[in-house]
């Protein structure tokens, strides 16, 4: 029997119309239908995530995407809207596609979500309180999916709202992914700290899971914000996510509400 070397077969599965073979894609165990846009998506973002598009970088037009999978410019649109809604791109009018960026100032309030009461977002100033290497306990071993004992990085900081003590966070970060992490490097860096961790650690933290509760201050955390034991705070609990829905930061925080809200928008 010969074989005919014109002849393809599509590894995404029977694809429609004029829409082609995206890539390569292992044998599944069992199989499963996703859309193709869903595809397409999955694939634009293993790009994202080797790095092949840096953070603030323009990505390929629709029209060049649709060429490069082999499938129509619509199916393209509608894997980058996604992508969009997810804040992995940025559509800007007139201009193109791009990577999202933490360094963007819109960016600095998608995770810290405390406004005024008046409804603004208020500066902030950062003030470093420590940094440093020690070993994680169960419980942050097993949020950032490591073993007891791993190396992590402890970073405790203080927020201030309009010269107000309003945040005390404590951030805990896996050892070897953020290694060469020191109180001073952290000093020099002007900007977010996501916006750190993405340009100078090629971690990017694309979505975080919260718990958020009333507690009262106990002594060392009434201390820091600078307010009587006891008084009322919101704790708020975070995991933050990369890509491939890796836990990469524990972030615990203590928040001062006298004039200010937290503020979540649910769609």
């Amino acid at each position: 029997m010969t074989s005919n070397p014109a002849s393809t077969v599509n590894p995404l599965g029977p694809a429609g119309p004029g829409e082609g073979v995206p890539a390569a894609a292992p044998a599944a165990t069992s199989p499963t239908f996703s859309p193709l846009y869903q595809q397409i998506k999955g694939l634009i973002t293993q790009s994202l995530e080797s790095g092949e598009w840096k953070p603030g970088e323009i990505i390929p037009s629709e029209v060049e995407l649709a060429a490069r999978f082999k499938v129509s410019q619509g199916t393209v649109r509608k894997a980058i809207d996604e992508l969009a809604a997810d804040n992995l791109l940025v559509r800007r009018q007139g201009k193109g596609t791009f990577v999202a960026t933490h360094n963007e100032d819109r960016a600095q309030f998608r995770f810290l979500r405390l406004l005024a009461d008046d409804g603004a977002e208020h500066p902030h100033v950062s003030h470093l309180l420590e940094c440093r290497r020690l070993r994680a306990t169960a419980d942050i071993a097993r949020q950032l999916e490591l073993k007891a004992a791993d190396p992590v990085v402890l970073i405790k900081r203080l927020l201030q709202f309009d010269g107000e003590t309003t945040v005390l966070d404590e951030i805990w970060l896996p050892g070897v992914m953020f290694r060469g992490l020191t109180l001073e490097r952290l000093s020099e860096y002007k900007g977010p700290l996501y916006a750190m961790f993405e340009t100078e650690f090629g971690t990017r933290m694309i979505r975080a899971s919260e718990k958020i509760r009333a507690v009262a201050a106990d002594p060392s955390v009434a201390d820091a914000l600078q307010v009587p034991p006891g008084f009322p705070l919101l704790s708020v609990e975070r995991v933050s996510y990369t890509y491939g829905d890796r836990p990469v930061e524990v972030r615990r925080g203590w928040y001062v509400t006298t004039g200010y809200y937290y503020q979540n928008d649910l769609s």
